[in-house]
């Protein structure tokens, strides 16, 4: 299966169906499922004995026999309870570490397939649905285990036990559970194909519900500012009455549960039975307690089964849920026999075009250039451009339609994927930081760095200072997002994470949009410096960093109209011109803006 990253698990599952997932994944645990069933059907034969002695004992006593053989009776029962509790402790205590052990498996399974995921299919996937499946669905995976599983086994046992205990009594007693058995099972049957395709309604709304608590908390400061609450309140009332209506339409299916009716049918047709051999003198009194103890065994089957198939039902519509998200294949792969050697820095576009869906628009078109190791070239073009998706397709976030994208002569399709990412650093004018230290944001491509080089980096940065005012300083935990700290903030400490894997290729994405003109002066003389024998992509509109670079290129459209230096392309190209003048005339707008507003 292609995928970007796959985790080398010790087992393997077959992702063929849902049906076969589950069972690979049970095969996974043989002692814990045998230890199930053992205990089982052991619970429903040592269930029928007691009716069994039960009926011996009434007949010791019509008899008028010594009351030891009566007391014998009832102390077997009483040990033959005890073997039973016994033995339901060991079913339930499997039972337990069987859906605990099969949830913790497909939870590890669904994440490492989700890493393994390429940009483009989460670009497509609502975070909250995928959450869902990563959490509710494989919960629901354990419930359809234990109780789910344990007790339809359990039910099942019940059935088939009094199949063989009532016509050991008297063999024409086999009529009523034979004719209970084939009649539950097709009512069974018909009661899942009812309930099948509204428990995956249930966990389908479920998801999409989900995915939009996720994407409105996400966007919570937009909604506040727009003063859109009430209209999202109303929104999400309307999704959960579709949950809600998925669910009453399963209840609505459960009360229509007719074994409850069969097992009625079944009591009455055993005692009918039973009243005509007693009178008939085939059978002893004791005999006919014992046969109608037999079919009341049926009771727990019919009650059981009610809300277990119901679980089992939940479940697989969930293995289903992530067995798609599994089995969803990617456009890249790991590449793991690919190049690996170290990168000097050459990259080549040849006639490269690029849309982020097979039928949408083209984001690039025919875009040719190269840049020589070492070089600084700064990407720079207006809005929508595709400056951003360009530098994505050097380390494979995404793949090009047509044409091809070269490191050091090397097409990219052909490195091994992880040594290509890790000898690239992206800093993103968005920011992600880890709910994690500062330290630990900053080590983050390189984990095993020590605090030193951390501190070094951040100084390199000028991210240290501020760092320190903080209590814990390196030790700090930042928010989800690193939302405690400023926008500059978050950018040195991205850039702290740069220093730190000292990459041959730096990508800097409008790195410096969020920190002051004094700052941006003392982190572009350190991105200067580290600059220094390494390939560096700038985006940006700050026109000294334009002015640095060695080399320009010009974005239009999706498009190269032009390339050279910084004076060269003042002259000789009117797009650039008109992208210097408003970059220029940006610092000017601003202060007369003061002005007026001190005025």
């Amino acid at each position: 299966m292609s995928a970007e990253f796959i985790a080398h698990a010790a087992f393997r599952t077959d992702r063929s169906s849902p049906f076969r997932f589950i069972v690979s994944h049970i095969l996974r645990h043989p002692l814990f499922g045998i230890l199930m069933i053992i205990g089982a059907f052991s619970n429903a034969a040592l269930a029928s004995a007691v009716p069994y002695y039960i009926g011996e004992a009434f007949n010791a006593l019509t008899e008028g026999q010594p009351l030891e053989v009566i007391g014998a009776l009832a102390l077997t029962i009483i040990l033959s309870q005890v073997i039973r509790a016994s033995l339901q402790m060991m079913r339930n205590f499997s039972a337990e570490i069987f859906a605990q052990r099969i949830e913790r498996d497909v939870r590890d399974e669904l994440y490492g397939s989700l890493l393994g995921k390429s940009m483009s299919f989460h670009d497509m996937q609502p975070v909250g649905d995928i959450m869902a499946r990563v959490t509710n669905d494989v919960r629901e995976l354990n419930l359809m285990m234990n109780p789910g599983m344990n007790m339809l086994v359990g039910s099942g046992m019940f059935v088939l036990v009094p199949l063989i205990s009532a016509p050991r009594l008297y063999p024409p007693f086999i009529i009523t559970p034979l004719v209970f058995l084939i009649a539950y099972s097709l009512l069974q049957y018909r009661y899942v194909r009812e309930l099948s395709p509204v428990a995956q309604d249930v966990r389908a709304s479920f998801g999409q519900m989900n995915a939009s608590v996720a994407e409105t908390l996400e966007g919570l400061e937009v909604v506040k500012g727009a003063a859109q609450e009430a209209r999202e309140q109303q929104r999400f009332d309307h999704q959960v009455d579709t949950v809600r209506g998925h669910v009453v339409r399963q209840a609505d299916i459960e009360a229509r549960y007719l074994p409850q009716l069969l097992l009625g049918l079944a009591v009455f047709g055993a005692f009918l039975h039973g009243m005509l051999a007693y009178r008939a003198g085939e059978i002893d009194g004791g005999t006919l307690i014992a046969y109608t103890g037999q079919i009341l065994l049926f009771g727990f089957p019919v009650f059981s089964s009610l809300s277990s198939f119901s679980q089992v039902s939940l479940g697989y519509a969930s293995a289903k849920r992530i067995l798609s998200i599994i089995n969803e294949e990617t456009e890249l792969d790991q590449n793991t026999a690919g190049h690996t050697v170290p990168i000097s820095g050459d990259i080549q576009f040849e006639q490269v075009d690029f849309g982020y869906t097979t039928d949408g628009a083209r984001v690039l078109h025919d875009v040719t250039f190269r840049i020589h190791p070492g070089q600084t070239v700064a990407l720079v073009g207006q809005t929508g451009s595709g400056k951003s998706t360009l530098t994505k397709l050097i380390n494979r976030i995404y793949d090009v339609d047509s044409g091809s994208v070269l490191v050091d002569g090397v097409n990219v399709r052909d490195w091994n994927l992880a040594s290509l990412r890790s000898q690239i650093s992206i800093i993103e004018q968005d920011i992600y930081l880890f709910s994690r230290s500062i330290a630990d944001n900053i080590r983050f491509g390189k984990p095993d760095a020590p605090l030193d080089e951390v501190i070094d980096a951040a100084k390199k940065a000028q991210a240290h200072d501020f760092i320190m005012t903080f209590p814990d300083g390196y030790d700090t935990i930042v928010g989800q997002r690193g939302t405690t700290l400023s926008g500059g903030q978050k950018q040195r400490i991205a850039i702290a994470r740069a220093f730190v894997t000292r990459p041959p290729i730096l990508i800097l994405d409008d790195s410096t949009s969020a920190i002051d003109s004094a700052t941006e002066d003392n982190i572009q003389k350190a991105i200067w410096a580290a600059s220094k024998g390494r390939t560096t992509l700038l985006i940006t509109h700050r026109l000294s960093q334009i002015r640095w670079a060695d080399h320009i290129i010009v974005l239009k459209g999706g498009t190269v109209v032009a390339q050279g230096k910084h004076e060269d392309l003042l002259q000789n190209s009117a797009a650039y011109r008109r992208i210097f003048a408003r970059y220029e005339g940006e610092p000017r707008q601003r202060t007369d803006e003061a002005l007026k507003a001190r005025s």
